[in-house]
Parts: structure tokens; sequence; C-alpha cells
């Protein structure tokens, strides 16, 4: 080593001067301080976290079987605590996995977890990603294997708490260790729900195929592994109106399958959906009693009161809302007007005829009866919950509710009230639609010239209702008719001209609601099925109040009091007068389906809003049918059996209550037409103004003495009309007997009428306005956005079809 290098040596370890200010600290120790106490805070958690893990592991026991493994039955009882039914033992019978073809197998897998068979028991990043998903609103996902759903349904219980999905990851990890992946999906396939009280795959495979799960099919298979996602919504055979959200579901499936390798794309092409057969329920729930079931357990899962595994599981004793004595009512109106008189061999579409009922306390909102069909044991579709059949011209109420509530105006700016005119001729086009050219048709293709709101809606015109429904606003309407009681998402609820034609495939017991708002003034309250619910002695918690406590305002009380004021009118005079049988104050409307696959009443008094719908449903096929020619008429419409229904129903429901009169404040220029209450020898069976004497019981026409310091327009005088008078699509014809001769009053005269742009004008009768009122502006109707040759709005009937509303 060189002298000079010696030196640096050296002179690199002299001790520090004292008197020489020591250097900065070095910035680098602090970062370094910093990670170092990160990483023991990692480590501790981490510590922390085994600890937990451990802890858990060792205390988590696997329990015994839960109550869902050992199902009970529920006990369903009237509200005067006599008995409906209990809904039966719970089908069930294990299998082992050698009796289940793979296909059915692997069609399971495919829905609920396709990485069993190479994931472990419980999947972490699953769970937290469902975890996340749920706490971001992208809708709630359990992110359980097979294993944690087997831990689920045979261990633990349904409820979604942190508890439980702690308890159901160590039990899972326990088994996962101590038996093979066979055995698990063995255990899950024998306890999983899949609906019409079956538990397992052999209780499916009978109760939806009548055959062993060994003999499945692999389409078969993946209908029933789609159920198990939602059971009760995927049962195409009781809810027709989900069918395509289970096809959307199955197919679902057999993609998955062939995204596996389990199944080929030539299968897979070649696959058709296996509708299943209908539902084979215990003879404790014949007749009534099943149909009566099903409806309540409906309400308690769709209300989220109790989920649907859950209930199913059994132990609860249901106290329901339903009356005995008029529900049996129900049964011998039906039977007397509509099931006594089927005959099959004389009449081939009496093979066709369904009903359903229901029956709706306007002021409590309780459901006092419903009819679902003939037997529940023969008729698995609940007829008073379905929703697939049109409602018809039983919606033209909630349109003219629409117009009154907003103060809406005639395209001549004229406000709209039961004595507004309106041009009710055939196949006039409707004004101020922006949409694609519409000219509905009226029953028979009947012209009627300007008549009132009022008369319209006697007689159901068809080209009234449309325009004045764009006068309002499709949408306005379409609101109203929810506010009313009618779910939003019932299907063809579309804002267009012809949802006042009623597309709408709302349910019987969604119309009893809409109407029972209509008698209680506008006032919605929450409809119930459910009085009270135990189980093991406690208290279930029930939804929102009903009745008063629970009501809200959905319609003005005038808006709503002038509807009622006008369907008096049907009832007295117009489409409804069987409905007279009631023998009290009473109010309606009547309806029928396109193609008469469908005829309906919707009827109220101040206590009880009461609907009754005949349906046409091929027996073999469940395809709708037409009921022309059913009961030996030519044409089924809800002036007929429906409304004879609803008036004995009523009359027996009601014995012993006296008659109460509607309490109606009416809005101004909507002066009710006199009623006439039915006197004993007027219900002869005629059900209408007809008989000798009629014409001295008629409401008088003509002016109407001065109300509020102006003089109300009546009815205008009108020709003769033809026999059979109504609606479409809803073609409703007023099936009355001929009438003894009346005089008409002499024509009153009537206002000048603009033809449409591009139509020939009309010959009008001049009409003067009525004594002690101002003359009302008229301005002109925007011109229509498109010619005859435009195509249709779409969901309206084809212009080709000359009786499609």
């Amino acid at each position: 080593m060189s002298p000079s290098s010696g030196r640096s040596a050296e002179s690199s370890w002299e001790p520090r001067d004292p008197t020489v200010p020591a250097p900065p600290p070095s910035r680098g120790g602090r970062p370094r301080r910093l990670l170092r106490r990160l990483l023991g805070l990692v480590v501790l958690g981490g510590l922390l976290l085994l600890g937990c893990f451990a802890a858990g592991y060792l205390l988590v026991d696997i329990p015994p079987a839960n109550a869902t493994a050992v199902a009970q039955s529920n006990l369903f009882l009237y509200r005067d605590g006599s008995p409906i039914a209990r809904d039966g033992e719970v089908d069930r019978e294990n299998v082992s996995l050698a009796r289940v073809p793979a296909g059915v197998q692997h069609a399971v897998l495919a829905a609920e977890d396709r990485d069993f068979h190479t994931s472990p028991a419980v999947d972490p990043r699953a769970m937290l990603r469902a975890t996340w998903n749920t706490l971001t609103g992208k809708g709630r996902q359990s992110g359980s294997t097979i294993t944690q759903q087997y831990v689920k349904n045979y261990y633990l219980g349904q409820e979604q708490t942190l508890t439980r999905k702690a308890k159901e990851f160590f039990i899972a990890l326990k088994l996962g260790r101590e038996k093979s992946k066979g055995e698990i999906l063995e255990g899950y396939l024998n306890t999983s729900y899949f609906g019409r009280n079956a538990y397992g795959i052999q209780a499916a495979a009978r109760a939806y195929y009548g055959k062993d799960a060994k003999d499945l099919d692999t389409a078969e298979g993946a209908y029933l592994a789609s159920l198990l996602n939602a059971p009760n919504a995927y049962d195409v055979a009781a809810h027709p109106e989900n069918r395509p959200r289970a096809l959307a579901r199955w197919r679902y499936v057999l993609d998955g399958m062939v995204k596996e390798g389990w199944l080929t794309r030539a299968a897979r092409a070649t696959a058709v959906f296996p509708t299943p057969q209908p539902a084979r329920p215990s003879a404790g729930l014949s007749g009534q009693r099943g149909y009566l079931v099903q409806a309540v357990e409906q309400y308690l899962t769709e209300s989220g009161t109790v989920d649907e595994k859950t209930l199913a599981a059994g132990g609860f004793r249901i106290t329901t809302t339903l009356d005995r004595a008029k529900q049996d009512a129900f049964v011998r109106a039906v039977d007397t007007h509509v099931n006594d008189r089927l005959d099959p061999a004389r009449n081939p579409a009496d093979r066709f005829v369904r009903v359903g009922g229901a029956a709706v306390e306007p002021a409590s909102g309780r459901v006092v009866a419903l009819y679902g069909g003939i037997d529940y044991t023969r008729q698995f579709v609940n007829n008073a919950t379905r929703r697939d059949y049109q409602v018809g011209s039983t919606f033209k109420p909630f349109v003219l509710a629409a117009a009154l509530q907003h103060g809406a105006l005639t395209q001549e700016g004229e406000r709209i009230t039961p004595n507004t005119y309106y041009d009710g001729d055939n196949r006039r086009p409707v004004q101020g639609w922006n949409g694609p050219f519409y000219d509905p048709a009226n029953e028979d293709d009947t012209s009627y010239g300007d008549i009132t709101v009022r008369f319209a809606t006697d007689r159901s015109v068809n080209t009234v209702y449309t325009q004045m429904a764009v006068d309002v606003g499709p949408g306005r309407v379409r609101e109203a008719a929810v506010a009313l009681g009618l779910p939003g998402n019932t299907p063809d609820l579309t804002s267009s001209p012809s949802i006042a034609l009623g597309p709408a495939t709302a349910s019987v017991l969604d119309l009893a609601q809409a109407y029972a708002t209509l008698a209680n003034h506008g006032s919605h309250g929450t409809y119930t099925l459910v009085e009270r619910v135990a189980r093991d002695g406690e208290e279930v918690e029930l939804p929102g109040a009903a009745g008063p406590a629970g009501a809200r305002v959905a319609l003005g009380r005038e808006a709503a009091d002038t509807t009622t004021s006008v369907l008096r009118s049907v009832v007295q005079s117009g489409t409804g007068t069987a409905a007279l049988a009631a023998g009290r104050p009473s109010a309606g409307k009547t309806g029928t389906a396109e193609d008469d696959k469908a005829a309906w009443f919707a009827g109220y008094t101040p206590e009880l809003a009461t609907v009754v719908a005949m349906m046409g449903q091929d027996p073999e096929s469940g395809r709708q049918e037409p009921l022309y020619g059913a009961l030996g008429q030519p044409r089924i419409n809800g002036g007929g059996a429906p409304a004879e229904i609803w008036g004995q129903f009523t009359r027996e429901a009601l014995a012993g209550v006296a008659p109460k009169e509607f309490d109606l404040r009416l809005m101004e220029g909507a002066e009710e037409l006199p009623v006439v209450p039915p006197t004993p020898d007027f219900l002869d069976g005629t059900q209408g103004l007809e008989g000798p004497g009629a014409a001295d019981r008629r409401p008088p026409r003509g002016p109407a003495a001065p109300k509020g310091g102006a003089a109300q327009g009546r009815e205008p005088a009108r020709e003769p009309v033809r026999e059979s008078l109504g609606e479409q699509p809803g073609r409703e014809a007023a099936r009355e007997p001929a009438r003894a001769p009346v005089p008409e009053p002499a024509p009153l005269p009537v206002r000048e009428r603009e033809p449409a742009p591009g139509t020939l004008p009309l010959p009008v009768r001049e009409r003067e306005p009525a004594p002690g009122t101002l003359p009302l502006p008229v301005r002109e109707a925007p011109p229509a956005p498109a010619g005859p040759g435009a195509a249709p709005e779409p969901g309206m009937p084809r212009v080709s079809d000359p009786r499609s509303p």
C-alpha cells in the first residue's frame, strides 16, 4: 500500500473535531421507519386474522339439520279463525348421485357453480365480489359455492346476517375436508327447494315432469336447475306471464353447459324448452282452498314478509283477511251463472271457460273473497291473480279520472266533464297525436255522432275514449292507473292512445284494488290478504298498515267521485244493467278483451269493490281462446255472466247490511243523472230497464234544471242504435233483451264539427250552448301526423281490421 493511501485511510478514522458543526441527519431513515411500522401492522393484522380463523374453525361445529331439512306444514285460517287448509306435508325423497343423469348434474353446476369440481369449498374472491356488488347497488349476490349453499340449506337458515355467513364459512370449510365433492353435490341436490313444495331433485322431477330423476333429459334438467334461482317466479305453469323470464334462465343454463364443454353445440341447437306439466296438489287443497293458499303465499313472499324457502319450511300459522261467508257466496254466484250452465258436448267453447274474481273492502283494503277457478286440483292456475288477459274497457274509467284530475281540455279547448261532447263516429282518426295514424273502431262499427262523455261511457264508445286519452296525455293516464292501484310493471300498460281500450293485462285482484280506490273517494290503502302471521308462538311483522292508517291520496276526491257518478250511469242505463240485481246503489264498468278472449265486470258499492272476469283458455295447450258460443251465447261480454255474477255475489255478500248511498262531491259541470233505486219486482231476470212500466222508471232525459247558477248539459237526442252496443278491444256488446218502446225526446241542436284534415265533411247538427252559459272558444284541431297508409302504432290493432279498436 502506498504511503499516500495509508494516510488517507488513517485520516478517515480520525475523531471528529468538536468545534466543527455536525452534518445534517440523512432523510432516508424516516421512510424506512414508516415502512417497518406498516409491515409490523400488517403482520400483526395477519396474526389476528389467523387467530380469529383458527378460533372460528375450532369453535364452530357442524350442527344438526335445520328446520328446512325436516320441514312442517303451514296452517291457513279465515279471518274468524276457522281453517282454510294446511298446505300439506313436504314432498321429499333422497336419491343417490348415481341416479341423477350427468346432464342434469352439469345443468345444476352451470346454473349455480361452474367451478365446483376445481374450486375450494369457499371462494373468498367471489364472496368479496358479491359483497362489493351488493354495497354498490348492483343487486344482492351471495357469492356462495354449492358447498356453502348446501350448508345453508341443510344446517343453517336463509337469514341474511353476518353471523350466519360466518358460520356458513367455517362449516363449509370443515365439510370440504370431511366430504368428497360427490357427497356434497348429492346432499345439495337432495336438499334444494324447487317449488311446488318439492325438496330435492327426485321430488322436483315428479312434481314437474311426472317421472323419476334418473329419467330426466338434459333440457328438463336445465329447467329444474333454473328453478333453483326463483322457484315461484319461473314456474311457467303457475305463472304463464313469467314464461319469458323462465326461458331466458333456461337458455343461460344451456349456454353455460356449452361453454364448460358439458354440452355440444349441436345438442344445444336442437334443445326444445320442456314445458312442465300442471301441478297436482294434494286433495286437501281441492276446491277454492288451493287458490286461497297460493294467493296468500304469493302475497307473503312478494311483500317481503317471509321469503319463499322459509315459508316452504313450514310451521307458520297464517290468519287471512278472507271472510268465509263471502267466499261461499262467490262460489254460489259463479256456479249459478256459469259452472251449472256449462255443456261442452253442446257448446264446445264451454271447454275454454275460466272464471276469476276478487272482492276488496274500500275503507280497510282487506281482500275478503277470491275466486280462483273451478277446482285447484283440476285447474292449477289462479284466475284471480294471473296477469295475462286484457282488461278491455274496464280501463276507461282511469282515462276519465285522469282527465278530471288534471282539468284536461278537448282539442277545441273545452274542459272535459261528464257532459262534454265528443265525436263518437266510427273510425274517427285521433287528433292531436304525434304518433302514427290511428282510427279505432266502435263496437259493430256503430257511429254515434256528437255524444256526451257520460253516454260514451254508458255505451263504451272507443273513438271518444281514445281521443280523450290523447287530450289528457297517455302518460298521465298511465300514471293515474298506477296511482289507483295497478302495478307499475303491468304488461302492455303503454303510454299511447290505445291505452284507453285496455290492452294492459292486470289481474282481477289488481283491478279490484284500483276500483276500491275510486270507491274510497280516491284514497288508496295498501291492500292486504293477511291479518296475522305467527311461528312458534312469535308474531311475524307484516308490511305497511292497510286501511286509513296506510292510505294515501291517489286521486282528488272530486275527480274520483265524479268518475263514480259516471259509472253509476253504466249500471243504471248502460252496458252493466245486469248488476242492478245487487239491489243497492252501484257503480261499474264492463270490458271485453280483443277477440272476446275475456269478459269483465268491475264495480263497487260504498262498502265493497268486486271484479269478475270470464277467460278463455284451452285446457290442453294453455292458449287463450275466444269465448264465442260459450254458455250457448253468440258472444260473451262483461254485461252478461260477469255482471250477473257480480250482482248476485254483492247482494249475498252484503245481506243484512243496510244499503248505503254514495257520498259524492262532484266537480262543477258534472251533474249526476237521477238514479232510481231498483224495486223487488224490477229484479225478475230482466236486469235492466225492460218490461212493463220500464218507461216510467227511466231517468228523465232532456235539459237539466239549473245547478249552481248554470244549466248543465244533458245527453243529446240520439237515433236508435243497434241492438248490440259496446266496445273493442273490449268489443263490449250489451246483451240486453228488447226494450219496450220509449218515446224519443226532440233532437237537441249540436255544435258544428269540422272534419279532420284530409277527410270529407260529415253531416252534423248544430248545437247551441246551454242556457246561461257562454259559448266556448273553438280551436282548429292540429293536422293528423300521417295518412291512412301509415303504419299503425306499435301495440295498436292494425287499421285493416274493421273490428279491432
